[in-house]
């Protein structure tokens, strides 16, 4: 393959995991949370980022063809990830009634939440989502393996958008944090993430 080719698959394949990516989700949502309270932002980036290349690599390798033949797993999955959506939004809705406020202190870690926890929250809401298996390995596996030989350069460019998404989202957040001082901002961005999760895990259990 052609150096020409290559770049137009990887193009392609950064515009794929782009457009599968930018837009509102519970991962997304968690992100930005994360990044707005500098809690772990590192290692939340790191994760979403790690993931999706796994599952990018995944769908290249021939997961795809799995998860077609066994729909089952898919649906487990989706009832799994449809309940710890609803329990994460309950718990953003009571957080939408007592705000928290984004002071000096907890900006700089003085009252950051358990590192295995963000972890275990950022798994969950990466890897029981059934949407992860049927885009990014599914779509981006049959659309990477349309570029035959040139379906790793797509892998890559997919791999890079997805880096640049989580970086600019979890770090970018920082320059919202002035705004974010104020309880009532908290208030509305916990509220818009309980109704998010919460229609998300609804909609999850209704198609399982």
């Amino acid at each position: 393959m052609d150096q020409v080719s290559g770049l137009t698959a990887g193009l392609a394949g950064l515009g794929t995991g782009l457009s599968l990516i930018v837009a509102i989700g519970a991962q997304n949502a968690y992100v930005l949370r994360q990044g707005l309270r500098r809690q772990h932002v590192g290692v939340i980036v790191a994760i979403c980022t790690v993931s999706d290349v796994a599952l990018i690599a995944a769908g290249i390798g021939g997961l795809g063809a799995l998860v077609r033949h066994w729909p089952h797993a898919v649906a487990v999955v989706a009832w799994i990830g449809g309940a710890f959506l609803i329990s994460y939004g309950l718990r953003a809705a009571v957080r939408a009634v007592r705000p928290d406020k984004l002071d000096a202190a907890r900006a700089e870690g003085g009252s950051r939440g358990s590192l295995g926890a963000a972890v275990l929250t950022c798994l969950a809401l990466t890897w029981l989502n059934p949407h992860v298996y049927l885009d990014t390995v599914l779509l981006i596996g049959s659309a990477a393996n349309s570029y035959g030989s040139g379906r790793w350069f797509f892998a890559a460019g997919a791999a890079t958008g997805s880096a640049i998404w989580f970086s600019g989202l979890g770090f970018g957040a920082r320059r919202l944090a002035r705004f974010f001082a104020r309880p009532r901002a908290w208030s509305v961005l916990d509220g818009i993430i309980a109704v998010t999760m919460m229609v998300l895990g609804t909609a999850m259990l209704a198609r399982a």
